[in-house]
């Protein structure tokens, strides 16, 4: 039988992996396969009266077809504003606007971009790699401090750091398996 405490903080362990599993998948999401989305534009925030605000706050988003974005501000006055947020990203994107709404036409993306989405999108993942280690790294730190304050053996300490490196590992190769997923995604033609 484990130590209750120990269960916990491998249920908190747990929990908090997966919450990286999931802004890292949110995270891919906003990196363009060539295919016109929605969510390509999460991490667009625009300077709206001196207050930096996400974009979908100040617009309506939508993708009437595959290569098309359409953006309709609430406001028309920031529609300038949300032009140039757009051309300052890292999508590559031109805007064009009509005064009331700004449409996105997404090209196919070069063979040189689908590279350059592919080295983004791996340092994505290795940044979730690195967030589920650093959670490891601090359960690990409380179990010692278990053991160290006698409530645990060290043979239960050795135990449990094996038992959370193999959670770690199944949620780094859930990263992994996004990131397969990803990279076929961007390199489809």
């Amino acid at each position: 039988m484990m130590n209750e405490m120990v269960e916990l903080y491998f249920d908190d362990g747990r929990e908090r992996m997966d919450k990286a599993l999931v802004a890292c998948h949110n995270e891919f999401n906003t990196i363009r396969t060539g295919r016109a989305s929605t969510a390509l534009l999460d991490r667009i925030v625009v300077d709206y009266y001196g207050a930096k605000t996400p974009l979908r706050q100040l617009a309506n988003i939508s993708a009437p077809e595959a290569r098309l974005l359409v953006i309709t501000p609430y406001d028309k006055a920031s529609i300038k504003e949300i032009e140039r947020s757009i051309m300052d990203s890292e999508l590559g994107l031109n805007p064009s606007n009509d005064g009331n709404l700004i449409r996105l036409s997404i090209p196919e993306p070069t063979e040189e971009r689908r590279r350059e989405l592919v080295k983004i999108v791996k340092g994505l993942a290795e940044n979730g790699r690195i967030a589920v280690r650093n959670i490891r790294r601090d359960v690990i730190h409380k179990l010692k401090e278990l053991q160290k304050d006698g409530d645990i053996s060290e043979d239960e300490l050795r135990h449990s750091e094996e038992e959370m490196q193999k959670i770690t590992d199944k949620h780094v190769a859930k990263i992994d398996e996004m990131l397969k997923t990803k990279e076929g995604e961007i390199l489809e033609v």
